[in-house]
């Protein structure tokens, strides 16, 4: 679960890790009502008017509807004929970025609709830094990962410098040692009250992630300040899904409007579904099977258009829920049913598959494979539904061949 920077902030401010002061706005009134407090609280004439998605690249994104305003535009404080300039300005740019949609290199061309902004106190900046701790899956541990690269995107810093990039792993049971915490600051240049205030963040950061359950937190730009304050100038998380049953306060953050209603319908039924750009639906049962299928679509020439796992007690209600979803997808020319029933039942997959069919039609070319439990009565639930347009298969491959053929 991804939650917006704002959020993000908040909940590093609440356990010490130094932020700049910034209010959230929902509406152009709001936007403006925040200016006066954030320049009089910071003494600093700027102002950054930030939009809220979860997606990066929102300082060189752009607005469909209104190209020449960039995703995070800076302000600076005046008075011009007796009117704050920075409340004309923010005004004049709240009410077109509040409802308009922002391309960025994560977004892709559809973009995704501001539906909030963030305005912040400027910071006398000195130097910019990245951090980020991320879990890494292969050790099974947190790795922090610094680089004096900071607001350049990580990817571009490991392809073209990767000899600045510092990693340290954190243990589980010990969190980031001070002197691992004292040699990033090293590595990232930082001497005087910096290092000190370095130090103290880091390992703070460190335990943040850990206890919230973070499976990504990255801070891109982390600043030093002329005073030798070290601070978060941005703010990434999100979290291991099934930790938040955890943090409550951490789900009541989640926002419906930056995922897709396909996944969050998926996940009403307790369905593992993602939405891919390809052209041929799956539903499948078992995350490994799944990954599988995709691979052999792959393989064969086309395109998955979904990861769905249904899991191993799914019931004829989930079925039919997660052959619906599939079906929704404009995008979609076939659907391959691939089950390899051990607990999962093929007859009850069969039942699900027949009366989704029966309730929304089926207008895209349908593969079938059964294996398994109860094989034999799925295939004559199937064939005696008398479903036009279902095609049978004898294994995975056979089934993968078939649908991508049809598809076409």
């Amino acid at each position: 679960m991804k939650i917006h920077e704002y959020q993000a902030k908040e909940l590093m401010k609440a356990r010490g890790i130094a932020v700049p002061e910034g209010q959230v706005a929902r509406t152009v009134e709001e936007a403006v009502a925040a200016v006066r407090p954030l320049v009089e609280g910071s003494g600093n004439p700027v102002v950054v008017l930030k939009s809220q998605i979860h997606a990066g690249g929102r300082g060189k994104g752009r607005f469909k509807e209104h190209p020449e305003v960039a995703g995070v535009s800076v302000i600076t404080d005046g008075i011009r004929g007796g009117v704050r300039a920075t409340e004309e300005r923010v005004r004049e740019l709240a009410k077109l970025m509040l409802g308009s949609t922002l391309e960025t290199v994560q977004t892709g061309p559809e973009g995704k609709q501001v539906n909030r902004l963030y305005l912040e106190a400027g910071v006398d900046i000195e130097r910019e830094l990245y951090v980020s701790v991320v879990l890494d899956r292969e050790t099974g541990r947190n790795v922090m990962i610094a680089s004096t690269e900071g607001g350049v995107e990580i990817e571009e810093v490991a392809e073209h410098t990767p000899e600045k990039i510092l990693r340290e792993p954190i243990d589980p049971l010990t969190g980031l040692a001070n002197f691992q915490a004292a040699r990033l600051a090293h590595g990232l240049g930082l001497t005087g009250d910096a290092l000190k205030n370095g130090v103290r963040f880091l390992k703070a950061l460190a335990q943040t992630a850990e206890e919230l359950d973070a499976d990504l937190l990255e801070i891109n730009p982390l600043v030093v300040t002329k005073q030798g304050q070290v601070m978060a100038l941005d703010g990434k998380m999100s979290f291991d899904n099934n930790a938040l049953f955890r943090h409550k306060n951490i789900t009541e953050m989640r926002d419906p409007s930056e995922e897709d209603p396909a996944e969050i319908e998926a996940g009403n039924f307790g369905l593992s579904f993602i939405k891919l750009d390809g052209t041929i639906g799956c539903l499948v049962n078992g995350a490994g099977l799944a990954m599988a299928t995709m691979d052999i679509i792959k393989h064969e020439g086309g395109e998955p258009a979904n990861f769905l796992d249904v899991g191993g007690g799914a019931t004829t209600e989930n079925v039919t829920a997660a052959f619906k979803i599939i079906t929704k997808d404009p995008n979609v020319r076939g659907i391959f049913v691939n089950i390899f029933g051990g607990i999962m039942k093929c007859d009850t997959i069969a039942n699900g598959v027949v009366e989704a069919v029966q309730q929304v039609g089926l207008e895209v070319p349908l593969v079938v494979r059964l294996e398994g439990t109860n094989v034999d009565l799925g295939k004559q639930i199937i064939s005696g539904a008398g479903i036009p347009g279902v095609v049978s298969a004898d294994d995975m491959r056979d089934g993968a061949q078939k649908i991508v053929e049809l598809a076409r």
